[in-house]
């Protein structure tokens, strides 16, 4: 199975991932509607700002992607890419997500958190925690750039990353649902990536309908947005 049919042009409802806004799909969207696509992006999720005090956790999150999803006029196809994976899975059985798409995303088990998947991986050594409750980039923004985007121009990829905002913990410390999946599932794989290694993009991958590859770093829509956009395009 590789996707529903939903005609010749589809709606998209793009998620960003932690510490970042729906700018982060600024080179994607374009690309898709050039292409006849509609798309909604989800300009902020509110467990990320430059405030940490109102921040909220993934339950938020889901809420906020929800009503994006059900103001649509038609199915949609629901992309999350790095945390907002940890949405589309709660969205799994909408009746409104006719595909869930995962760029290098979080796919956790029912009962995993995005702590608990973090946990098999490496160590983040750009991540640290705030005392008030968030986790933050580090200010070495040449780090940053090593293993977000090392395959991004140096420059651009600094004024970029300067964008960061805080993330609560609370949102990575919340335990997934992953109720009954009632749509096909697409997985993009970015091979180059050093936040989410390959092997553990493989392992999540596993269980998707369909697997794309990109040769990117973490940061695809950045890194080459015109090769994203066709591999979402084709997603029906």
């Amino acid at each position: 199975m590789t996707g529903t049919t939903l005609g010749p042009m589809t709606t998209y409802v793009l998620v960003h991932g932690a510490f970042v806004g729906g700018w982060y799909w600024d080179e994607v969207r374009p690309r898709l509607e050039k292409a006849g696509h509609t798309v909604d992006v989800v300009p902020q999720l509110p467990s990320c700002g430059a405030d940490p005090a109102p921040l909220g956790d993934l339950a938020g999150d889901v809420e906020t992607v929800r009503q994006h999803v059900e103001s649509a006029e038609e199915p949609v196809v629901l992309v999350g890419h790095s945390y907002s994976g940890m949405v589309v899975t709660e969205l799994a059985d909408h009746p409104d997500v006719a595909h869930g798409v995962y760029v290098s995303a979080a796919w956790p088990a029912r009962g995993a958190s995005l702590l608990d998947l973090l946990g098999t991986l490496p160590p983040l050594p750009w991540v640290e925690p705030g005392e008030d409750g968030t986790l933050r980039p580090v200010d070495d923004v040449g780090l940053l750039h090593e293993w977000l985007c090392a395959d991004v121009e140096r420059e651009r990829a600094e004024s970029l990353l300067r964008r960061a905002r805080p993330q609560s913990i609370a949102s990575f410390a919340t335990p997934s649902s992953a109720p009954e999946r009632m749509h096909p599932v697409t997985y993009v794989i970015c091979e180059d990536d050093a936040t989410i290694p390959i092997g553990a993009q493989e392992a999540m991958a596993a269980a998707a309908d369909h697997v794309e590859r990109l040769p990117s770093s973490h940061a695809p829509m950045f890194s080459m947005p015109d090769r994203l956009a066709e591999v979402l395009g084709r997603i029906r």
